[in-house]
């Protein structure tokens, strides 16, 4: 099945895409570098060279060179936060929604009065959560908030987004709103690896959120294995 990955954080210590082959397209909004095999691809949204922060990234070549590149069905994969106690680190949820107010919307539409339809179209969800499961269990219909990073939340911003969502992020709002507005299908899979800075009584930083995202390396190498296999 032809179909892009997106992932960031969770690829960059895996060796399951190594033998995959490197590749550029040309965008208007810059050059994107992928990795593909057969009808498949995948795009490290912080891309493969020095790692770019969320609030960095360059979103429009990331979508615009899969539309490019002739693909309509876009999986991507986020590391989150937990903003619910009942959510804890290594649930895999799929978010159905989103909420994004710092900052954004991200847009193509620079010089026309017109903007995408708003959220996640999970076209592929129902039959990936079918069929991962019993391995995997993935929670659907979340939503997303997304902040802009580069830094994680204070724990007062926490106190008051928590109430606005179940996980949050910095980069899948600006994804699903540039997906929406090139014809592409986005589908929401995401893994939580903390609990959000002051939830449960934990604090975060990038040192433990590293620690965080290796002990799940395990389980996104599964995963993404498992999907591989299915969408062949």
């Amino acid at each position: 099945m032809k179909v892009a990955f997106v992932s960031g954080t969770s690829i960059v210590n895996s060796t399951l895409f190594a033998a995959w082959e490197v590749r550029k397209v040309d965008t208007p909004y810059g050059t994107l570098t992928y990795k593909a095999r057969g009808d498949q691809i995948l795009i490290n949204r912080h891309g493969y060279g020095f790692p770019l922060p969320p609030h960095s990234i360059n979103y429009r070549a990331n979508i615009r060179g899969i539309a490019d590149l002739g693909f309509k069905d876009v999986i991507s994969l986020n590391s989150v936060g937990s903003l619910k106690p009942e959510l804890p680190p290594g649930t895999l949820v799929s978010c159905a929604d989103y909420v994004c107010l710092q900052e954004g919307p991200a847009t193509f539409f620079d010089k026309e009065l017109k903007g995408g339809a708003a959220g996640i179209a999970n076209n592929l969800m129902p039959m990936l959560i079918e069929k991962l499961s019993p391995e995997f269990r993935i929670l659907p219909g979340k939503v997303y908030v997304q902040m802009r990073g580069p830094r994680f939340e204070t724990r007062s911003e926490i106190a008051i987004v928590r109430h606005w969502g179940d996980v949050i992020g910095m980069t899948a709002a600006f994804e699903a709103d540039l997906c929406a507005e090139t014809g592409l299908s986005y589908n929401s899979l995401a893994v939580i690896d903390n609990y959000a800075n002051g939830l449960e009584g934990t604090s975060i930083d990038f040192s433990n959120f590293k620690d965080a995202v290796k002990s799940n390396q395990a389980k996104v190498n599964r995963l993404f294995e498992r999907m591989l296999q299915i969408l062949a």
